[in-house]
């Protein structure tokens, strides 16, 4: 209020006052600018220097103002500009901007040795919150931070990992000041072990035995996911850092950009295609992170401290691959992002390809025997190791280095991991352990068995293997072994009904399989789900059984529409019939939602990834209208 500036002011003007904290938007109020100007200020520190930056991950227009508000005040102060996530690009932006002459340079490094580095695939919100319980249980009387999106995520993880007798909070911007202070005071005195949080949580918070991490959701960009994981271990011991990976969240992301102005949609579009290429690299991640802030680093020196060096993928010798794509770079002068360039190898007749002519190029389609997954991994893995740089000024070019240019005329044995495919068996098996501490790992025999006898069930009641089991409930019983029907509700996506109609044959192999092989059950590692979750589930079949228009429905169970859309698909995974014609009949015209449907009964699997990637290139099926048809599908087929 306006007496305690009044005191804040004389007490710079007494000299009582050594430091003062102010916000750029603060300065910018022309009294303010007044005020300093009568004052012997000595010294000015910009922090988070970043947000002077568009290209920042943080970026605030104000801060662009600063160098003009201290032109008024005094244009020959000193200043420092401090930032712990500024890129090359970023660093220039600052140095620009701020107008700093004759300045010095202090760049520590960027690597957190300290730290261990893991993605794991996000199948559905249930099987993250659940391996999120198992971590944290692995690591009794710690302290960590699970960083989620939505306000509505912190409280619902918070509630499961408390009614598994774990000390957590949620933290979001939702709450009073009161409350959010007495949060962050429980955690530094460990009354609290926990934090569910939105990136509200974090700035200023210095606790140095932060031992883990998790992010729930995949951050907008790397900056953000190196400052929020730069909170874990602060004293120098180990930490782990574990994000939890899914397309469906990309989506998410992309879907809140659509009404952003073009240039800024744009620029969170590069910095996300950024945060993508680290979940989905199959090379060291401590390199990706180094290389991506300007630093070089050798992945041999990573000492198995992130999943790939410890569970390193199978590498390819790519000369050839290799070669070709700086070919096509060079071809095509010079003029073309990452997609265009797998558009271009692959063959793609879109509708860039057509409009540049690219068909006709002698070079088109030439590597169209590998897919697209294989192909951006290829110009990941040529940046990395500098054959190609991404010009972020032009929007994310893709041009030749001088190393690049030398391969070219004289190539040489390259050999590379490939990235991740989290749709693939093999990605969904991986668990990595480190220091003993990961929790109850899967058994792969087990999981095939189980999907074999998944394949007979399906083929004698003629239904989608899918509809008996999906992957993640299969991954759940090859890791906690369920022996009665009981324990089959503990099971990702499993309701009493789908237990009794289809879980006696897989309890059945289990029982056999842990007798032969002595196999001693993990029972310490059953998650207990929250008791009232019953009730949101209760809620919206009622609704749904009402025929209530699904956005008022979201609104009266307290859930956004992406988060009812997921439980709908929850309950109907379950064996629950929810007849939702009433609503997609409305919405999806007769001949697009057939032609779902249709898709749906020949697919291989349930995957939205799959859904959207076949019905991409058709400007009248959203994204929602997929999801609304899988829900149907699926009550349909379980029913």
């Amino acid at each position: 209020n306006k007496s305690q500036i009044k005191d804040v002011k004389n007490s710079i003007v007494n000299e009582k006052t050594k430091m003062l904290f102010i916000a750029p938007e603060t300065l910018t109020k022309e009294e303010n600018i007044e005020f300093f100007k009568n004052v012997n200020l000595s010294f000015i520190a910009v922090d988070e220097a970043h947000c002077i930056s568009e290209w920042g991950h943080d970026f605030r227009p104000e801060y662009r103002r600063i160098r003009t508000m201290i032109e008024q005040i005094n244009k020959d102060i000193p200043i420092i500009a401090l930032t712990a996530t500024a890129t090359e690009k970023v660093r220039s932006d600052i140095v620009k901007n701020l107008n700093l002459k004759n300045l010095n340079y202090f760049i520590s490094s960027f690597n957190r040795f300290n730290l261990f580095y893991e993605v794991r695939p996000k199948f559905s919100k249930e099987q993250a919150i659940n391996s999120i319980v198992k971590i944290i249980k692995s690591m009794p009387n710690t302290s960590g931070i699970v960083y989620v999106q939505s306000r509505k995520s912190t409280e619902d993880i918070a509630e499961v990992l408390q009614v598994n007798g774990i000390k957590a909070s949620a933290y979001h911007a939702g709450l009073d000041s009161k409350t959010r202070t007495k949060i962050q005071d429980d955690f530094l005195m460990e009354e609290i072990d926990v934090i569910c949080a939105t990136i509200a949580f974090g700035m200023g918070i210095d606790k140095p035995d932060v031992r883990f991490v998790i992010h729930y959701d995949i951050p907008k960009s790397i900056e953000n996911y190196y400052q929020e994981t730069g909170r874990a271990g602060r004293d120098g011991l180990e930490s782990k850092c574990i994000a939890f990976y899914s397309h469906k969240d990309i989506l998410k992301l992309e879907k809140f950009l659509r009404d952003k102005p073009v240039a800024e949609r744009e620029l969170s579009t590069q910095l996300m295609d950024e945060i993508i290429a680290y979940t989905e690299t199959g090379s060291c991640r401590r390199k990706f992170l180094l290389h991506y802030f300007g630093e070089e680093f050798e992945a041999e020196d990573c000492n198995e401290m992130c999943d790939n060096c410890a569970n390193p993928k199978e590498k390819l010798q790519v000369q050839d691959e290799i070669q070709l794509m700086l070919q096509i770079v060079d071809a095509l002068k010079e003029k073309n992002m990452i997609k265009s360039l797998v558009d271009f190898v692959t063959g793609r007749n879109s509708k860039e390809m057509k409009d540049f002519r690219y068909v006709s190029h002698e070079l088109f389609g030439k590597g169209k025997d590998k897919d697209e997954q294989f192909w951006h991994s290829i110009i990941r893995q040529s940046i990395l190791n500098n054959f190609l740089f991404k010009d972020v000024e032009l929007y994310g070019i893709i041009k030749l280095t001088k190393k690049g240019r030398d391969f070219i005329k004289k190539p040489y044995p390259v050999e590379i991991p490939m990235n991740h495919d989290y749709d693939s068996d093999d990605d969904q098996q991986t668990v990595v352990n480190i220091g003993g501490h990961s929790g109850s790992a899967l058994d792969e025999v087990l999981f095939n068995m189980l999907k074999e006898l998944r394949h007979d069930e399906a083929k004698s009641q003629n239904v989608k293997p899918w509809v008996i089991f999906s992957d993640p409930a299969l991954q759940d019983m090859s890791t906690f072994y369920p022996v009665s029907i009981e324990d089959m509700l503990n099971i990702s996506g499993v309701s009493k009904g789908k237990a009794e109609r289809y879980g006696q044959p897989f309890i059945n192999l289990i029982k056999k399989y842990i007798e032969e092989n002595e196999i001693e059950r993990p029972t310490d590692y059953l998650v207990r789900q929250v008791a009232n979750k019953s009730k949101t589930k209760v809620g919206i079949i009622k609704h749904v059984d009402r025929k209530i228009p699904l956005e008022d429905i979201a609104t009266n169970v307290h859930l956004d529409f992406d988060e009812l859309l997921d439980e709908m698909y929850a309950i109907v995974s379950s064996g629950t019939k929810l007849d939702i014609d009433y609503y997609i009949s409305e919405r999806i015209e007769e001949s697009i939602r057939e032609d779902i449907y249709d898709y749906f009964l020949e697919a291989e699997s349930d995957s939205l990834d799959d859904a959207f990637e076949e019905f991409m290139e058709d400007d009248e099926i959203s994204e929602v209208d997929i999801e609304l048809m899988r829900i149907k599908f699926i009550s349909d087929m379980a029913n």
